[in-house]
């Protein structure tokens, strides 16, 4: 570091701030902690205390050490107090007003040479900076919530941020045990501006009731292995605070994904504002409080009394990684499951591949041998569709061709019997274009499994303008008997988690095309920084570029959105035959 900074001010003690100060106490930084009254610093105060109390309870702090942090900090509402700090960074409301103020006023406090910080997360910091007399020692420094726990920094560097400054920050983010990302300066930096468009997508969707708030959260915890579902994560967050920062995203790029849903408005009008105020998109015990109690919409466990269809045996169409899943999920549940695949030899060897599957499931310790011997027992491998005339519910899982797939449903609807249930695992085409193939459209549902089978909880119940009431009963149903958890939506492109989660990747994909990030930052910000398992470009090569761009391309054609066509990058990508991992090489390169 070129500069010797031993202490540090932080302007602004509320939730954030005060987890600033603890972050940089803990690192053994002597810490100046501002606020705007006596009352202001006391309650900054009571925030640190309680953090570093309940770090001591758990047994991550010691009372000592506890002790010793907060002897490091002191708390003042005098401004003058920061002048011998090496580094101030700001965290007060996120106002372009306030903030401005207080970088203009920072100028005759600070020594020339300290750096002047903001913790915006969505915010131009060149507009800040301007503020003062010398922008060049002005940068980002956004943390995370709860910044003691949160591993992510984004440093953001206007275009004329000092270069020695940008090096002492990304210095100081090391000591303070932090990843660093280094961003230009563009309304949400990296992970507000991915994650914003994503949420304000799903509160789009549950407006025009595609599903309900429980299924879309649901969907995207399970199908995608999210930390919290969409409209819950909005509640953490604060409906007032995700409006500002896609308002503010929007407003410099005029992209329709960034216009805040009028939801969001009207619920804010209605002082709906999440936990904070004891209701949002859920209702909550308290003002505060996470814990999530009934309200007039939450759903019953029944099905509104709503008749079903017997099932007892079950057929799968194909012989794939996904049909021997959905074979495996039924027997292991007690149904008897015939199997079609294209020829004997197919059907022979999708048998042992599913006897494999299951010894290893013995090997693991999550079944015994008895009731693996008793789910081949339920097991039937044949090569003729007409082996499943008497089935009560077939579900088709071949390749995600649509004339293949009709071709496969005008077969079923010759040899399946009188109301058996025809199901197709579609993660993206039509389902009423499969069904029309047939003579009983009504008979026909989606039933999405996502891969493998044998592991994922979640199963998208598609419903189509023609499927009757008893069948989509009879689906959801089922899925419970199997372990499975379904969610409930209609027949449109993507259904809930594809048209979710492939709009995000190709953001990510847009942003990597206008070299703002690299990949490994991009990946590095929303694992860190939001808890994904994965960042979007290990998921796009792990998923397959070719089969990511099929989606999205099928997103556009539905939904004729600009924001949806995909990245020219990603069609050149396909173009080169670098698919991802299964070609060994897509965004990234493997061995």
């Amino acid at each position: 570091m070129a500069r010797e900074i031993t202490k540090i001010g932080v302007i602004g003690l509320g939730t954030m701030g005060a987890g600033i100060v603890e972050v940089c106490a803990r690192s053994g930084f002597e810490v100046v902690g501002i606020e705007m009254n006596a009352e202001a610093v006391e309650r900054g105060r009571g925030h640190l205390e309680n953090s570093t109390g309940r770090a001591v309870s758990r047994g991550k702090m010691t009372e000592e050490d506890q002790k010793t942090l907060l002897g490091r900090v002191t708390t003042t509402d005098d401004m003058s107090a920061l002048a011998d700090c090496g580094l101030v960074i700001e965290a007060v409301p996120e106002r372009l007003d306030i903030k401005r103020d207080v970088f203009g006023k920072l100028d005759d406090i600070v020594a020339e040479d300290a750096i002047l910080a903001t913790n915006t997360s969505s915010l131009s910091v060149t507009d800040i900076a301007t503020a003062t007399r010398y922008p060049s020692r002005v940068v980002g420094f956004h943390f995370f919530n709860p910044a003691p726990v949160q591993k992510l920094v984004e440093i953001i560097a206007t275009v004329i941020t000092a270069p020695d400054v940008l090096d002492d920050v990304r210095a100081i983010a090391a000591r303070l045990g932090k990843e660093p990302v280094i961003v230009g300066d563009q309304a949400g930096f990296i992970a507000n501006r991915l994650l914003l468009a994503y949420l304000n997508r799903a509160v789009v969707m549950y407006e025009n009731k595609y599903a309900s708030r429980e299924d879309i959260d649901a969907a995207m915890v399970l199908g995608c292995g999210l930390p919290m579902g969409p409209l819950a994560l909005l509640d953490l967050i604060g409906l007032d605070v995700a409006y500002a920062v896609l308002d503010t995203i929007y407003k410099e790029g005029r992209d329709k994904l960034h216009a805040p849903a009028p939801m969001l408005k009207h619920m804010i009008s209605a002082g709906l504002l999440g936990r904070k105020t004891g209701r949002g998109f859920y209702t909550y015990e308290k003002p505060g409080s996470g814990t999530v109690v009934d309200d007039a919409i939450t759903p019953t466990d029944s099905l509104d009394g709503a008749s079903t269809r017997p099932v007892s045996t079950v057929g799968v169409a194909g012989s794939g990684t996904m049909a021997m899943g959905i074979v495996e999920v039924f027997a292991k549940a007690g149904y008897d499951v015939t199997f079609v695949a294209r020829s004997e030899a197919k059907a022979q060897a999708a048998r042992s591949k599913l006897e494999t599957s299951l010894e290893k499931g013995v090997q693991r310790g999550k079944l015994t041998e008895e009731a693996r011997d008793e789910a081949l027992g339920h097991v039937t491998a044949s090569h003729r569709l007409e082996d499943l005339a008497d089935v009560d519910l077939v579900v088709e899982a071949i390749a995600e061709e649509l004339a293949v797939k009709r071709a496969m449903f005008e077969n079923l609807d010759e040899i399946c019997k009188p109301g058996a249930i025809l199901a197709t695992t579609t993660s993206s085409l039509s389902v009423i274009e499969v069904a029309m193939a047939t003579r009983r459209p009504g008979d026909v549902v989606g039933m999405h499994f996502f891969n493998p089978a044998q592991v994922m909880k979640l199963v998208e119940v598609v419903a189509t303008v023609s499927t009757s009431a008893d069948v989509v009963a009879t689906v959801t149903e089922l899925c419970g008997k199997i372990g499975k958890r379904a969610v409930n939506c209609t027949d449109r492109s993507g259904f809930i988690v594809n048209s979710l989660l492939f709009p995000y990747l190709n953001d990510a994909i847009k942003m990597l095309e206008a070299h703002y990030a690299s990949t490994d930052d991009i990946d590095l910000a929303m694992k860190a920084g939001c808890g994904y398992p994965m960042g979007p470009f290990e998921l796009l090569d792990t998923v397959g570029l070719d089969v990511s761009l099929a989606i999205e391309k099928e997103l556009y054609l539905e939904f004729r959105e600009r924001g949806f066509a995909p990245a020219p990058l990603l069609e050149h990508l396909v173009k080169a035959g670098y698919l991802g991992r299964k070609t060994k090489r897509g965004f990234r390169t493997y061995a």
